[in-house]
């Protein structure tokens, strides 16, 4: 199916004028005083407006990850990013959406937010994608299937070919969340844009690079999909402080490479201790930095461990996730102690 993104933007959006921020009036010229954008003149330190278009923070993530600066779109948090795309591509109270529950909640809230139906093609009892079904929802009004891989809360990442079907024969925006690439052994979709015109990878430095207090959301699409959601954002929507410290982190990345893989080895730890543990019935693969663990009992479990000081999320009330509890994967020392806890849970409540 051939794919044309003029077809599937909104046609109001095309007619857009971006805001002009004052940072966007002059090119190139060595400035030694800024009178321009109405700032307070006193240096401390957070005075000057951020750079609009995160050209620094950009280059170097285009270095790290081998993309072209032009194809990176930094939004505040990847909620920003999701916002984002269905307010460009989808007209509010006619254009819908889709999603696989169970998966990450927000994409329904911002659907409705922009008023949005959403479209629910459950996963099979195995976390696979239904792709038939999906497919039998092509049509006009559909324009954005969000799919997240890893998914959250399941932790599975979906079949390359499940998803190449999905995206050849859906005439839609097809977003792949990739929020847990890092904890994955599964190649990132980044590497295919270039393929699929209809193609949007996100991705955070919330989860494996440890920065989820900065809010940095990254999108990856083609240089239209980017030019258009420029120029819909808020004009400063990455303040100095989340690019200076993205920057920081970025440019030691040793520090990131040594948490991972304590995170990878931990998880696969933790799969290895509660597989003995009695009240835990099946833990789920997982290519994320969390386990989805099927207990005896869920709520039972979930109250005990909150008593101890440990949090949890249940996830009980989700499809296919009955008695399920999704657990973060901690430090060594604080796997120790939840490892402890579930260990003694039986003979304190006969779980």
């Amino acid at each position: 199916m051939k794919i044309n993104i003029e077809d599937l933007l909104r046609d109001n959006i095309k007619k857009i004028v971006p805001y002009s921020t004052a940072r966007d009036e002059y090119k190139g010229a060595k400035v030694d005083i800024f009178l321009d954008a109405n700032e307070n003149p006193f240096d401390t330190s957070l005075n000057r407006y951020p750079d609009p278009h995160q050209i620094k923070l950009k280059e170097k993530i285009s270095e790290i990850q081998g993309i072209p600066k032009e194809n990176i779109f930094l939004g505040n948090g990847s909620d920003e990013v999701i916002d984002l795309i269905i307010r460009a591509f989808c007209r509010p109270g006619i254009d819908k959406i889709m999603i696989h529950p169970p998966t990450y909640g927000m994409y329904q809230v911002a659907a409705q937010t922009n008023d949005n139906d959403v479209i629910k093609v459950n996963l099979t009892n195995n976390f696979r994608l239904n792709v038939d079904e999906i497919l039998s929802h092509a049509n006009e009004n559909l324009k954005v299937f969000f799919v997240c891989s890893p998914n959250n809360p399941t932790g599975n990442t979906f079949d390359v070919k499940d998803i190449e079907r999905i995206l050849s024969g859906l005439n839609s925006i097809v977003v792949i969340d990739e929020a847990y690439i890092n904890f994955s052994d599964k190649a990132s979709w980044t590497k295919r844009l270039n393929e699929f015109p209809n193609l949007i990878v996100m991705q955070t430095l919330s989860k494996a690079w440890g920065l989820a207090g900065i809010r940095l959301g990254m999108g990856f699409a083609s240089e239209r999909i980017v030019e258009v959601l420029s120029r819909i954002k808020l004009p400063y929507n990455l303040n100095v402080l989340t690019q200076q410290t993205a920057l920081n982190a970025l440019n030691n990345i040793e520090i990131y490479e040594q948490n991972l893989a304590i995170l990878k080895s931990e998880r696969n730890k933790l799969v290895s201790e509660f597989s003995e543990i009695p009240a835990i019935q099946k833990v789920f693969p997982s290519d994320g930095n969390y386990l989805l663990c099927k207990f005896k009992d869920a709520n039972k479990t979930y109250n005990y461990l909150m008593n101890k000081g440990i949090i949890v999320r249940n996830r009980s009330n989700q499809l296919h996730c009955e008695n399920c509890l999704r657990i973060t994967t901690g430090t060594p020392e604080e796997n120790i102690v939840l490892v402890k806890y579930l260990r003694e849970m039986n003979l304190e409540i006969g779980n």
